[in-house]
């Protein structure tokens, strides 16, 4: 029974898969569409989902200290000072008015040395 698993291990060990989902959301932040496998981008796409709302939470504060907050929270998830500057920025006041679904996964069909199923992983 898969009573309380959560999360794909898509290979890794847990901290080389951290590692790995941050590096894709900061990506997909800089770059707005990136192109990975389809376990890769579900996984990617949960943790895009909670940092984008912590995005979202810090434009909505309504002082100075609470977007200092979730802007550090953020901070906490990614460790990415570039990422979380744009993701506050810009990011988080796109999706004011938006209740989830920030991200997109297409499938993009299968990579030519291993038959891997590709996706295009995208902000909406």
């Amino acid at each position: 029974m898969r009573h309380l698993v959560a999360n794909r291990k898509l290979g890794r060990t847990s901290s080389h898969r951290l590692a790995m989902l941050r590096n894709m959301v900061a990506s997909l932040i800089e770059h707005g569409r990136i192109t990975t496998t389809l376990p890769k981008a579900k996984e990617a796409a949960r943790f895009a989902e909670k940092c984008i709302t912590l995005a979202k939470k810090a434009n909505a504060a309504p002082d100075a200290a609470g977007k200092l907050h979730y802007s550090r929270m953020a901070m906490k998830e990614l460790h990415d000072r570039k990422a979380v500057a744009k993701l506050v920025a810009e990011v988080g006041p796109k999706y004011k008015d938006r209740k989830g679904g920030y991200t997109r996964v297409l499938k993009a069909g299968f990579r030519l040395g291993d038959r891997g199923a590709l996706a295009l992983f995208e902000l909406v």
